[in-house]
């Protein structure tokens, strides 16, 4: 998985940055984004795509890239989603990780092919969480930030279910749409929270006329 890097320090790139995102795809919560320059190389615990970890998996992975890393992330939340959309929402979140790094990456190698308002040269890898090292802990970390601020929508909102499935379409998290609406969290330009949303209008409607 050091292809990419030993790549562009070959043609004379010292600071390497990977960049990739978590959560553009839930129905609630902000889309958060990770930036890591690695310092070393070697890890104990396996490194790899997130979604292919396992929850304690990637808890582990994570405790070791933080103490192997410069690392920071990016976090831009639901309202924000739903004003300017979740791809957008997303560059912001990624170039905002970018930013708040303490050390200024020489170029990046980024996570499929969002757009970024950088200064830095830029490699777009497709699955790039997968076959760059950089990328992949940046996945891990995005991932782990995301599931943890979650965890904590849910002790707010627990008739969702959001420590089961962080926010994703399941089955579970539409019927409990259905049941309540959605919730402050929940990003209202997303096709499944308007549904939910009308109809919950339309119920309280046909209530109040005694329908």
């Amino acid at each position: 998985m050091l292809y990419h890097e030993k790549r562009v320090r070959k043609a004379g790139y010292s600071i390497v940055a990977g960049i990739d995102e978590a959560g553009r795809g839930p129905l609630a919560g902000p889309v958060v984004a990770a930036c890591v320059i690695l310092n070393e190389y070697s890890f104990s615990n396996r490194v790899d795509d997130s979604k292919v970890l396992s929850a304690r998996a990637r808890d582990r992975a994570y405790r070791e890239i933080i103490n192997k890393s410069i690392y920071s992330v990016g976090i831009v939340n639901e309202t924000v989603i739903d004003k300017v959309n979740i791809y957008q929402a997303t560059a912001r979140a990624m170039e905002m990780a970018v930013r708040k790094l303490k050390k200024t990456p020489d170029i990046l190698l980024v996570d499929g092919r969002i757009k970024l308002k950088l200064p830095q040269k830029k490699i777009f890898i497709t699955k790039g969480d997968s076959i760059s090292l950089s990328i992949a802990c940046a996945s891990i970390v995005a991932k782990v930030t995301r599931d943890r601020i979650m965890e904590r929508y849910h002790d707010t909102y627990p008739e969702y279910g959001f420590r089961k499935h962080k926010g994703y379409g399941t089955r579970q998290h539409k019927a409990a749409l259905i049941d309540h609406g959605p919730s402050p969290i929940h990003r209202y330009s997303f096709k499944p929270v308007r549904a939910s949303k009308r109809d919950m209008q339309n119920k309280k409607e046909k209530e109040t006329a005694g329908l």
